[in-house]
């Protein structure tokens, strides 16, 4: 007998910060920059003007994750690696918004990047 199991998941309302200039995120609060929440997220970067996604990630921590993996190199990110080697900076914008739930929302992110778009973004290797 096989067994199954139905699964309601309720919908998820993100509520995306501006996008934010890389220089800006890079900066101290102190010196004009910008406050990422120390809370679970996800979060986008893309060329300015532009509406593909350069990567699309989640984290535990935000500011963590956002500021100091991506942004700053301070802890591992491969996509901020290569983000920071092969883009003009001057030229990409960040975005993140808090969830509960960054996984699901990463996921469903990614699925609807490579809907529109027919890949996903281009510093992701894989959802």
């Amino acid at each position: 007998m096989v067994e199954e199991q139905r699964i309601e998941i309720p919908a998820i309302t993100l509520h995306w910060s501006a996008w934010t200039p890389w220089a800006q995120v890079f900066r101290l609060v102190a010196e004009g920059g910008t406050n990422v929440p120390n809370r679970p997220g996800v979060y986008e970067a893309r060329r300015a003007g532009e509406e593909e996604r350069l990567t699309i990630g989640k984290a535990s921590n935000l500011r963590r994750r956002v500021k100091r993996g991506l942004v700053r190199g301070q802890t591992p990110h491969s996509a901020g690696i290569r983000i920071r080697d092969k883009e003009p900076l001057e030229g990409i914008v960040i975005r993140w918004a808090e969830t509960a739930r960054p996984s699901a929302v990463e996921e469903y992110l990614h699925q609807e990047h490579k809907r529109r778009f027919g890949h996903l973004p281009g510093y992701v290797k894989h959802t």
